[in-house]
């Protein structure tokens, strides 16, 4: 049994909010809460089933103690590697407070009921809002002028020599002072992190910042890397999506599998909406030159699916990870210096439609009628709403447990287009980017003939 002591902000609370938290703590908050810390404490370990680390530790607990203005945890029998000399390590002691602050502790604002979808720009403000207020309460936006921040996305399951290059992009980034974010799990999340640390390092930087965004239905999935120093936990994934792009100051795409796709769909179907047109979000997507056979399906993919046009919305640079870090450095400096730089791009006009939850159900899927009638920005968002299915369909334990009762998802829509997508889901089982390595993957869809 371990008791820990509050961190950070959380030193110390009103009557009300831990009257809150432990209001909060009750029926699926509980298990949430749960599954939540027990990911934190199986940081910088893979597995990408949420089952399993939970039958892993089925002894583990935590329990909330109110005292006096503070908050204290208690852990019972906790992953063994989570501890040094009996003590809990100490990052994971501050992210488990981050898990408090998330899931029990929210601002205000969290609160608030979003306004009914017969409003939807009011809506879509209100969304927003909440985002940035959660952000601020994890002390991720501040006051102080923001070191530019670059957006690292890619695969948990990659390869040896695509992870080594990450590393190495990441290091490139930390020498120019640059911060990283990450989706926070292993593969070419924690690589680009963990290469900045030892840029950061040889600079003698001291204000490293390597902030992880999760969700609750994803962090059991993917356990955050050791590296993350900032932890925060969104409602779901279209918040976490939004929060990545509001932030980010540049971004960074390296090789994944459908998660990667998911991602780089919703960035371009806002890069490519009407009224982004002025926005400066350089996008960059990288690998090493062994993973050219990645790249080569996904931007035929692109292509197929939303036209030449969408290529002209990002830059494929491979297996130059100082040429990366120089562009994005470039790229990113304002042309007007006597403007600064913002820390959360509100001004950024995401559409109703990538903010409101997906619930990949099989009947939801079977809806996403893909077509060429629609416009690019339209497809795009439509493609992300399948791709993220198909994520929910391998790591999320409802939708797996949804297609072992019911079936495959079915995927229909404009038989050109879903060839398209066959052919791409079809390359990154070939490459084994849809599970762990070593994993058998059983396709949790079916392309309608």
């Amino acid at each position: 049994m371990i008791t820990l002591g509050p961190v950070g902000p959380l030193k110390q609370l009103s009557g009300w909010e831990l009257q809150q938290c432990q209001q909060r703590l009750q029926g699926e908050h509980a298990q949430l809460f749960h599954q939540c810390a027990l990911a934190v404490l199986h940081s910088g370990h893979q597995m990408d089933n949420q089952q399993q680390l939970l039958s892993c530790y089925p002894d583990f607990s935590i329990q909330l103690l109110p005292k006096h203005s503070e908050l204290h945890l208690r852990l019972l029998n906790p992953p063994p590697h989570a501890l040094v000399e009996g003590q809990l390590i100490h990052s994971l002691h501050a992210h488990l407070f981050a898990v408090v602050r998330d899931l029990l502790l929210g601002p205000p604002e969290l609160a608030e009921p979003v306004p009914s979808m017969t409003d939807p720009s009011l809506a879509s403000q209100q969304i927003t809002h909440q985002i940035f207020a959660q952000l601020r309460h994890a002390q991720v936006v501040t006051e102080q002028l923001p070191t530019p921040l670059i957006v690292c996305w890619g695969g948990h399951a990659i390869q040896a020599t695509e992870y080594r290059y990450a590393q190495q992009v990441g290091y490139e980034l930390g020498l120019r002072g640059l911060q990283v974010a990450t989706g926070c799990g292993p593969g070419a999340m924690e690589a680009p992190m963990k290469g900045a640390v030892r840029g950061h390092a040889r600079q003698w930087y001291k204000n490293s910042r390597l902030i992880g965004l999760t969700e609750p239905m994803i962090i059991a999935a993917e356990p955050p890397n050791a590296f993350v120093n900032q932890l925060v936990i969104l409602a779901d994934i279209e918040k976490r999506l939004e929060a990545f792009v509001r932030l980010a100051r540049g971004i960074i795409i390296f090789p994944g599998g459908p998660g990667t796709a998911e991602e780089l769909l919703y960035l371009l179907a806002i890069l490519m909406h009407a009224d982004n047109q002025h926005q400066r979000l350089p996008v960059i997507l990288t690998g090493p030159r062994e993973s050219a056979a990645y790249w080569q399906p996904l931007e035929q993919f692109i292509q197929e699916a939303l036209g030449l046009e969408a290529q002209h919305y990002y830059q494929l640079i491979v297996d130059d990870a100082q040429g990366v870090a120089q562009s994005l450095k470039q790229l990113i400096e304002p042309s007007d210096h006597s403007s600064q730089p913002l820390a959360f791009n509100a001004s950024l006009v995401i559409p109703y439609a990538l903010q409101q939850p997906f619930h990949p159900t099989h009947a939801a899927m079977a809806q996403l009628t893909v077509n060429r009638q629609q416009s690019a920005s339209e497809r795009a968002i439509l493609l992300r709403q399948l791709f993220s299915g198909i994520v929910a369909g391998n790591i999320r334990q409802e939708s797996i447990q949804a297609v072992a009762e019911q079936g495959p998802f079915r995927l229909q829509g404009d038989h050109a287009l879903m060839q398209a997508i066959d052919r791409l889901l079809n390359a990154f089982i070939q490459q084994q980017r849809m599970k762990l390595p070593g994993s058998t993957y059983v396709p949790c869809y079916e392309i309608a003939s």
